[in-house]
């Protein structure tokens, strides 16, 4: 379960556009930063996609991906032209195909590699979606099928795409949009596929062509009230229209933070709900909190050339956003993850950290908070000075986003040892506990548990 962003030029503070998306997977699902120079592929040579091979083209882009370790393709990313793109996993009326297709997250990672504007990520999506399908189990230890949204921007234009089987609409943003995991365009699309509508008609979801509503016709009504969906993308669109006009990057770190009204008190903690209706999202041992935010994303679009801004990590509220240019080369990112903990990799490296804060979070989060804050608004300023200057080259880029890298990461170290001699004052709910005992576990962390001062 994930949410998706995005802000045009004329909501945002500097006229540029923005997208950001939360990721939400298994908890221990770590997700990999992956970054792709612009290569020449040889003619006739296929590519091997999660499941599937399919054709390569002569020539791809440069890209930076943020994918599940076990997957070719993935959640989100950026390309050297500026399109960023962000999917969603949506659950429809239609069955899904549960062999070898190409996944959502295949299609995008296939869009940014071959596309140097959104519109033409959108026609990339389509064309494959149309001749290959979507499907394929897209859960980790879980089974799991679903359909695919996507916001698909570029430094001019976003569009929101919605599939459902092979068939798809799209709806040009204006203003500021967001979606989550349902679908949400309506009966006036600005484009849709050829044969949805009498698809459509065939399947008793509408009485004809004219009158299809997707969200209303298409969508599975069970699934999409259980994901918590609806909450999410209402509590998104509200942060967003509240700033229009004044929109940052800062503004989209914040949103992607977010836990509902009332969050930031004392007495609030990632314990709390049954359902996934926050936007920064914190698994439990409920079935319907299944899913954890494994990676964070906000993409700075402008005609100069776009920034990546990425946690490389999970749960957003308690890590830290650092800037990747598109353009230079990336940063060193510690050795690849996979579902076991390794200290060795930026994903785990914070994962202790994070896991430590959960178990007393108000407590714990405010021993480094206005820290974090602080480190991450001077990264904020020294990129806008570095980019508005115009003295930056590659290698003066590339330079920085390390020294940004290597300062979090003693930064996290910093807090991980200040957090890990703080007694916990709070009592967790028996499900919450539980839940991350046995995640833990399933990852070999520490024993059975991470060693936290309440548990010793």
């Amino acid at each position: 379960m994930c949410d998706t962003l995005v802000a045009l030029g004329d909501s945002t503070v500097d006229g540029s556009v923005l997208l950001a998306k939360n990721s939400d997977r298994e908890p221990n699902e770590a997700q990999v930063l992956t970054y792709l120079p612009r290569l020449r592929h040889e003619p006739g040579s296929r590519l091997r996609c999660t499941y599937i091979d399919i054709p390569e083209v002569p020539e791809t882009y440069q890209v930076l991906l943020s994918r599940p370790f076990w997957m070719w393709g993935a959640e989100m990313g950026v390309n050297e032209c500026g399109v960023a793109i962000g999917n969603e996993a949506v659950f429809t009326r239609e069955p899904y195909n549960k062999g070898p297709a190409l996944t959502g997250m295949d299609l995008l990672r296939l869009a940014l590699e071959r596309a140097g504007t959104a519109q033409n990520a959108l026609e990339v999506i389509v064309d494959l979606l149309e001749q290959y399908g979507q499907g394929g189990n897209c859960g980790y230890r879980h089974k799991l099928y679903y359909h695919n949204s996507y916001i698909i921007a570029d430094p001019v234009e976003a569009w929101v795409l919605e599939t459902v089987g092979r068939h798809w609409v799209a709806e040009r943003v204006q203003g500021v949009r967001t979606i989550s995991n349902g679908l949400t365009i309506g009966s006036q699309p600005d484009r849709v596929s050829n044969k949805l509508a009498r698809h459509a008609a065939e399947k008793g979801w509408a009485r004809d062509g004219s009158e299809l509503h997707l969200s209303r016709c298409c969508s599975d009504p069970i699934m999409t009230r259980l994901d918590g969906c609806r909450a999410r993308q209402a509590r998104t669109t509200s942060l967003l229209t509240a700033e229009s006009g004044r929109i940052s990057v800062r503004t989209l770190m914040a949103a992607l933070r977010d836990h509902g009204r009332g969050a930031d008190g004392p007495d609030w903690g990632p314990a709390r709900g049954l359902l996934m209706d926050r936007v920064c999202v914190h698994a439990s041992l409920w079935p319907t909190r299944p899913s954890q935010s494994v990676g964070s994303l906000v993409a700075h679009l402008t005609r100069a050339g776009p920034v990546a801004w990425v946690t490389g990590t999970s749960a957003p509220c308690t890590g830290l956003f650092k800037p990747i240019f598109l353009g230079s080369s990336a940063p060193e990112l510690g050795r690849e993850p996979s579902g076991t903990a390794d200290p060795d990799s930026l994903w785990w490296a914070h994962e202790r950290l994070h896991r430590m804060v959960i178990r007393d979070y108000a407590a714990r989060l405010a021993a480094y908070r206005s820290e974090r804050d602080a480190l991450e608004w001077e990264f904020l300023a020294e990129a806008t000075a570095l980019v508005a200057s115009g003295a930056g080259g590659a290698s003066d880029l590339a330079a920085f986003t390390e020294r940004c890298f290597q300062r979090a990461t003693e930064a996290t170290q910093r807090w991980l040892e200040r957090v890990s001699h703080m007694p916990a004052t709070r009592r967790l709910s028996p499900a919450f506990s539980l839940a991350w005992t046995r995640f833990d576990r399933q990852a070999r962390f520490g024993g059975s548990r991470v060693p936290t001062p309440d548990a010793r």
